[in-house]
């Protein structure tokens, strides 16, 4: 398909909710149908990455409070919990969620299949331009009373 240009004005003249919509749609059904792949969910794979990122230090509540607000699913998150447990990606021990050995290699493929999609999406887009696009939603974010800080 051919990507047209067009000037500032028209440009400006968009629908931001209607681009991001489409942008949220495309990318999260990109990235999901690749988690797919490995059996997993968005929320499996931000638990494998919470866990790989700070080891030995999230319990299920602390999990679930961190996650809660970037799922649009209604997740069952003692589900997701308990479906990593029975796979042996995930051990518990004393309320603590650690990742293991199996857990860290399915980390690492779903990893792999995420960055293959951002590769993809970023096709074309100079990381200034990238940047400035995340700055700028941030922006409005904030302006309409959400957290337009970059998550911890």
């Amino acid at each position: 398909m051919e990507f047209k240009e067009y000037t500032q004005e028209e440009l400006v003249a968009q629908p931001m909710g209607s681009w991001t919509g489409q942008a949220y749609r495309l990318i999260v059904g990109a990235l999901r149908a690749e988690l797919a792949v490995e059996d997993l969910t968005q929320p499996h794979w931000w638990t494998l990455n919470h866990a790989a990122g700070a080891p030995g230090t999230w319990t299920r509540a602390a999990l679930v409070e961190r996650l809660t607000p970037y799922d649009d699913l209604g997740t069952d998150f003692d589900g997701v919990f308990d479906d990593l447990v029975a796979r042996g990606w995930l051990t518990e021990d004393g309320g603590v969620l650690t990742l293991t050995e199996a857990g860290e290699a399915g980390r690492l493929r779903a990893r792999d299949r995420n960055a293959r999609v951002h590769t993809r999406m970023r096709e074309g887009v100079d990381p200034a331009e990238y940047a400035r696009t995340i700055d700028v939603l941030r922006r409005m974010v904030a302006n309409l009373g959400g957290n337009g800080n970059l998550p911890e």
